[in-house]
């Protein structure tokens, strides 16, 4: 009795998804200044204002009201980027709960995802690997230290994961049963993952493998029921993102410009492109350089009639040389990867523990090294980005929230950085975007700087009234002028 319920692969992935909650909590009080802490403020923003003003996922709208992100002046605000879904969640759960804060409740969301992540992986590791493979594939996910990082951050990314993956559940149990209410569930499921990131769409590759794999060219021009099916599923998956493109495209003061991301910088496919993406951040950030080996026995020994795993790190290839430019520069963006990356991890650890080539203890005693040191690597790697660099922000925005009035609009320059606004609890500018009087006929009312030394802010305390210094914040009221 006892030996089977060890040998439950329920029992094993309850104390993977329980585990990786708990290591998911590590810092979770974390002030929103920690690493990419600017993307996670302006998704934190919208939630906020979700949360005094309610929730209207057609007008999100975020403390930044500068004209960096779009190059027009943006006085209400306005956020078009993703649909709002992952921030209506949010800010649900932090105004009906408000005994944890706003920073712990998304970063609640985004671990809730990625556990509901971790479950299917799970049973899409089961589906073409096999029942150790399922369970393998959701512990990869759990415990690889650049997950557990980047599925607690505030950020909508591991939500668009969940429903990618559930997507692609429901569309594999739609080929094997042809029940056509799961390839509209699939649809509709992808049809949200699409909507709160666009990217998601490469999550489709695999998709289109199981069914080409299974009807052929032939099937689907021979059979127009089948044919019409996919349509639907099209149609249902895309329509609602085209609707949403449409309508922002109305508001480009709130459309932050976004086509750098693709190839902005011409890097895609130049050495550095290569290094950046298989040697820094899959070699070295992701699989902690040991995790190579079981990754490339998933890749290579697979067998050629289940090439799922396959098509499926294709399609996350074909999202980086498309994103090129964004996944140089940022190493979040490389959140996609992540089920691909565990599944193809599952199958080499698969083929190692089963010894098919080598003596089963030793391919077992090299995974088990492999496995320790990636994740030893990968800690050592990924541990600085829960550290706090810059406490002075917290700490002047913290004053700031003290002198300022409610509704007082600040000036929190920060290289365009909007986590030192986020700090100020205020409306304002980042940065600034044009002269400080213009900035001040545009309604500013404070200036609040880290850099006391820099020159625009000894060029503004010269002019205005000084209400707070110290060694490493300044706050200056902008409608105090010295001259008076």
């Amino acid at each position: 009795m006892f030996k089977r319920i060890l040998k439950s692969q329920y029992l094993w992935l309850s104390m993977i998804l329980v585990f990786g909650f708990i290591v998911r909590l590590y810092r979770i009080r974390n002030p929103i200044a920690d690493w990419h802490s600017w993307r996670q403020a302006d998704t934190a923003s919208v939630s906020k204002t979700f949360v005094k003003e309610g929730v209207n996922l057609l007008y999100p709208r975020y403390q930044d009201i500068s004209s960096i992100q779009t190059g027009i002046n943006n006085p209400q605000g306005y956020r078009f980027v993703e649909f709002p879904i992952f921030n209506a969640v949010h800010a649900i759960l932090a105004g009906t709960f408000p005994q944890l804060s706003l920073e712990v409740w998304g970063r609640l969301v985004s671990i809730f995802s990625s556990l509901i992540s971790a479950c299917l992986l799970f049973l899409i590791g089961r589906r073409f690997i096999g029942k150790l493979g399922g369970i393998l594939a959701a512990f990869f996910f759990a415990f690889l230290p650049y997950n557990i990082y980047f599925s607690r951050v505030i950020l909508p990314e591991p939500m668009a994961n969940t429903f990618a993956l559930l997507a692609i559940w429901l569309f594999v149990r739609f080929i094997d049963s042809e029940k056509l209410y799961q390839l509209l569930l699939s649809g509709l499921s992808f049809a949200l993952a699409i909507l709160i990131k666009p990217f998601s769409i490469f999550f489709a590759v695999p998709m289109v493998y199981l069914a080409f794999d299974k009807y052929g060219v032939e099937g689907f021009l021979k059979n127009a029921k089948l044919l019409i099916r996919f349509l639907l599923f099209s149609v249902i998956s895309l329509v609602p993102f085209l609707l949403w493109r449409g309508w922002i495209s109305s508001y480009p003061v709130g459309v932050p410009f976004f086509t750098w991301v693709f190839n902005g910088d011409h890097i895609r496919f130049r050495p550095a492109f290569w290094r950046w993406i298989f040697g820094e951040r899959l070699g070295r950030l992701i699989l902690g350089i040991w995790g190579i080996l079981p990754f490339s026995l998933g890749v290579f020994k697979s067998e050629r009639k289940n090439l799922f795993i396959q098509f499926f790190l294709l399609g996350m290839f074909l999202y980086v040389a498309t994103v090129a430019t964004a996944n140089v520069r940022h190493d979040y963006y490389q959140i996609f990867i992540i089920p691909a990356v565990s599944l193809a991890l599952a199958k080499g650890a698969d083929y190692l523990i089963k010894g098919k080539e080598f003596a089963s203890w030793v391919s077992r005693a090299v995974l088990a090294f492999s496995v320790l040191m990636m994740i030893g690597m990968g800690t050592y790697y990924i541990k600085d980005f829960y550290n706090i660099n810059h406490p002075e922000i917290i700490e002047a925005g913290k004053a700031v929230d003290l002198i300022a009035a409610k509704d007082a609009l600040v000036v929190a320059p920060y290289n365009g950085d909007t986590a030192f606004l986020y700090q100020t609890n205020r409306w304002g500018w980042p940065a600034i975007d044009n002269s400080i009087d213009n900035i001040i006929e545009r309604g500013a009312d404070y200036y609040v700087s880290v850099t006391p030394g820099d020159a625009d802010t000894q060029a503004i305390a010269k002019r205005f009234v000084m209400v707070k210094q110290t060694s490493r914040y300044v706050i200056i009221d902008l409608h105090q002028s010295k001259r008076q």
